[in-house]
């Protein structure tokens, strides 16, 4: 079964965020070795879709990285990834508790953080479980709502 776009490019951003690539050939590879068929085509598009950009480490090598999200373009990307990925808001506490699609909580969790919700002191994810850790019971009431209204916005 072929993958879907969001789930190859979820994959690819688990890469380069578990290991220094250096290269779209390397990426190709760690894409294989991950039971995904790409083409180096494919990896350049998804590169430049989800604004990744190569930078010189402290040892001189190079490797991807996600670039900091600004911009119209890369936010309307980010929402539908996360309407895309998130099923489930649930709020504990102050944890809001966000299910997502197999693979798919590292990329919602992603575009959560691309937010910079004043609610969030921070988020951690799984393969399909984002934990977001509000600042307080209230807050998490709050940030739950919105997060499952967005959530929710491409069945509407």
């Amino acid at each position: 079964m072929k993958p879907s776009k969001s789930e190859r490019q979820a994959k690819l951003l688990r890469i380069i965020r578990d290991s220094a690539v250096g290269t779209q050939e390397e990426l190709a590879l760690r894409m294989h070795e991950a039971g995904m068929e790409v083409t180096q085509a494919t990896i350049s598009r998804d590169i430049k879709e989800l604004g990744i950009i190569k930078v010189t480490t402290t040892a001189g090598t190079q490797k991807y990285v996600p670039m900091e999200r600004s911009g119209e373009t890369t936010s309307i990307r980010l929402m539908k990834v996360f309407s895309e990925a998130v099923v489930h808001v649930d709020v504990a506490m102050n944890l809001v508790i966000m299910r997502t699609l197999p693979g798919m909580a590292q990329a919602g969790a992603s575009a959560l953080d691309s937010m910079r919700l004043p609610e969030v002191a921070g988020s951690i994810a799984g393969d399909d479980t984002i934990f977001v850790a509000a600042r307080t019971s209230e807050m998490a009431e709050q940030l739950g709502r919105l997060l499952s209204q967005m959530a929710h916005r491409s069945e509407q």
